[in-house]
């Protein structure tokens, strides 16, 4: 619960020093969370969200999505929208565990490979379970299942 009282204390910073911009992106964090609490618990999990898996797998889909909109703007030549989705981004990522370098999600690739002793791509699942678990909200999946198939194939 660390994370959420960490949460916490930044809104009651924001707010102390009239933030408006970073105090809108914690609350859309906390909704969030809230939001995956209720939902976890209307599936049948009685657990709430860990800091370790559900909420920073849960700010990496935040991240997603933010950087999607950021490409949307550029596009749409909107830079002050753009801009303010990286604003969010920036606060989001203040939260999450320091992202892996690719050389380091490269080794850490090959060593839960050599750990579950996959040997073709048919054990991608297998090694990209072993990777959600062990580094979620460290590395990109996206990126992992790359790297996972050009390792294997």
């Amino acid at each position: 619960m660390a994370l959420r009282d960490d949460i916490m204390a930044a809104v009651k910073d924001a707010m102390k020093s009239g933030d408006k911009k970073r105090l809108g992106t914690l609350r859309l964090m906390q909704a969030a969370i809230k939001d995956k609490d209720i939902n976890s618990r209307t599936d049948g999990h009685d657990s709430a969200l860990t800091p370790d898996s559900g909420i920073s797998e849960l700010f990496a889909k935040m991240v997603k999505q933010r950087q999607d909109s950021v490409a949307a703007y550029d596009q749409g030549n909107r830079p002050e929208l753009a801009q303010a989705e990286r604003n969010e981004i920036t606060v989001i990522q203040s939260f999450m565990p320091k992202q892996m370098s690719d050389e380091e999600a490269k080794a850490a690739v090959a060593g839960v490979i050599a750990a579950v002793g996959a040997s073709s791509v048919k054990d991608m699942g297998k090694v990209m379970a072993e990777l959600k678990a062990k580094f979620a909200g460290q590395m990109d999946m996206g990126k992992a299942g790359g790297i996972v198939k050009s390792l294997l194939g």
